[in-house]
Formats: C-alpha cells, structure tokens, sequence
C-alpha cells in the first residue's frame, strides 16, 4: 500500500540564508521591518536579501522612501559581526546610486559609519572604506568627512591598514583633499603619503603620487614636500615600469616645483634627465605632466641651461605630424618658449 512522505529537505529554489520576499510593494517595508527585529537570524537573513534586491536601482528609491538607511544606521552598532558587515556591504551598493549618496547625507550617517574603521572584522573595515570613498566622489559627502574632521584619522590608518584597504583610503583622502589640505598637513600627510612612494604596489605608488600633488597644491604643501625629501623619492618613480606611477609621478613634480625652493630641490635630485626622456613617452598623460614639469623648472637660469641641450627634443612635440595629441603640444610650445627665452 502506497504512503505519502514529506523530506525534510526544504525545496530546491529556497534560500534558507535569505528572507522570503513578500509580493510586489510589501517586499521593502517587509524587509525594513525585519532589519528592527530583536531576533537576530531574522536581521541577518533580511540583510542578506537586502544584498541581492538593491542591485536594480529602481528597488534602491523604493527601499529609501520605506527607510532602509535609518534602519541600517541602527545596525552599523550590531554586535554582530555578520550584521555589520551584511550592513555596510548594502550601504556601499546604496551609496553607488546619487538619490542613496543624499540619503546618507540627510540621515547623517558619515560618523556612525566612519566608527567602523576600528571594527575587528576585516570585510566590515573593507566595505566601510569602499561606501566612505564612493560617498567622497559626491561633493556634499567629501564636505561632510572634512567637516567631521575624519582626514587626520583616514591619514593614521594608511599606518595599518592592509594593502586592498589602502587603496580606499587613498582615494577617499584624494576627493577631501580636493577641498582641505591643511588637515592632511599637520595631521603628517605628506610623511605618510612619501614613505608609501617606496611601496612594492604600483596601485599605491601611483595613489600616494598623487595625493602629493593634491596636498602640494597650497604654499605650505610644496614647502613640506621639499622638506620631507619628497622629490628624491618622485624623480626615481619617473623610471618606474607602471605608466600610471610615471604620470602621477610627474605631475607631482609640476606642482611642487612651481616655488623657487622646488625648482632648486628637484635640480638637486637630478630631476631633468629623466623627465626629458618622457618626453617621448607612450602615455599622453605622462608626456603632458613631464612637459609641465620641465617648464617649471626651466624658469630657474641653472635649469634653463641644461634644458637648452634638449631642447630639440621638446621641440618635435609640436609638430602635428608628430604629436597627436593636441595638449601635449601646447604645453611643448610653452616650454620650448620658457627654455629659450633670453633677458
């Protein structure tokens, strides 16, 4: 005689990780509603549908009217290590998306997230520094870390962090940097910024470049950059094998070498041998920031001397035949005019 069996198997297309969905318009108010549940497989399970469903950026509108992010704000202080960073792996899809990067700003959440950076768990470190950097590329958010005074923090944890995070770092410090140096200054930046010149990463020697052209931009910056020996380190990176390190290398070197004491420290660091020889560089960015460079320096009568012997050099990038590239050839005009110019 035949008998009915039940599995205990649940079916094949049931995530028991995740948190059933309810139907149409009651899928986000459902899931914010479990986000503030005591139970805590109910809050992870919420967060991991979360995950997937905000991906389309139709859902990510819907889940701020409902009041996602303020229920994600209470969770940023979870006790529990999959919470947080199930928490801050949603911010970091939400603050991808403009409408998610003003909700951060109006439910004030650049603090409570900028505390994680302490957190024992190295994802909920990762995806706090890659919602924090995503946030700075959106003025209002860079405005809100230098307003909270995070730079000088943001500089300390290049000290420790790991590598990957690092990277954030660097990049978040580039888009505040673009508003406030003086915070990066006395909080050591440009120390920091040069020792990580040497580092065995390309990413980060071409990052940490530029974050000394973004830091050198004020007085104070070129001149803490010429204490800090910073053109020693920049003139060997001109060589370097990875383009991006040689064009951020480069245009640091502009930057800093606009005051006289630049021009005469990167004169002693023997700079002008090696940004001549990118002068013919692959990379139009390399060729333009080298260029930049050498016009600098030619305004100091020792420079302008030895550049004289190069000048044909100069000279070939303005020419159209040669020189495709329509900015590299009016900075090479500019240059070939500063070398030559006579009293």
């Amino acid at each position: 005689m035949a008998t009915s069996r039940i599995s205990a198997r649940l079916p094949p297309n049931i995530d028991p990780t995740k948190a059933p969905l309810a139907y149409g318009d009651r899928a986000l108010p459902k899931l914010n509603s479990e986000l503030n549940d005591p139970e805590l497989i109910t809050r992870q399970r919420a967060l991991m549908a979360l995950c997937d469903y905000l991906h389309d950026p139709e859902h990510i509108v819907e889940a701020l009217k409902v009041g996602v992010v303020s229920s994600l704000k209470t969770l940023l202080t979870d006790s529990d290590g999959t919470v947080r960073n199930k928490t801050t792996e949603v911010l970091y899809i939400i603050s991808g998306h403009n409408s998610g990067r003003d909700a951060f700003i109006d439910e004030s959440i650049i603090i409570p997230l900028s505390r994680l950076f302490d957190d024992d768990v190295y994802i909920v470190r990762k995806n706090t520094h890659m919602a924090i950097e995503m946030l700075c590329e959106f003025y209002p958010g860079a405005e809100g870390m230098v307003e909270a005074s995070l730079i000088p923090i943001l500089v300390d944890k290049l000290k420790i962090e790991v590598d990957d995070i690092k990277e954030y770092i660097l990049d978040t410090l580039h888009f505040c940097m673009r508003l406030e140096q003086i915070q990066a200054l006395i909080a050591g930046g440009m120390e920091v910024f040069t020792e990580l010149l040497k580092h065995q990463s390309p990413v980060i020697r071409a990052k940490a470049a530029r974050d000394i052209m973004d830091l050198s931009v004020p007085l104070d910056g070129k001149n803490k950059a010429c204490e800090c020996n910073s053109l020693v380190d920049l003139v060997k990176l001109l060589k370097d094998s990875d383009t991006d390190v040689r064009a951020k290398a480069s245009g640091a070197i502009a930057t800093i070498t606009i005051t006289t004491k630049g021009k005469y420290s990167a004169l002693k660091a023997d700079a002008i041998p090696p940004l001549v020889s990118l002068v013919g560089d692959p990379s139009s960015e390399v060729r333009i920031n080298a260029i930049k460079a050498i016009t600098t320096l030619s305004e100091a009568p020792q420079a302008r001397k030895e550049l004289l012997k190069y000048v044909d050099r100069i000279e070939i990038k303005t020419n159209k035949d040669l020189e495709p590239t329509e900015a590299v050839r009016k900075a090479a005009e500019i240059a070939v005019k500063v070398i030559t110019w006579k009293p």
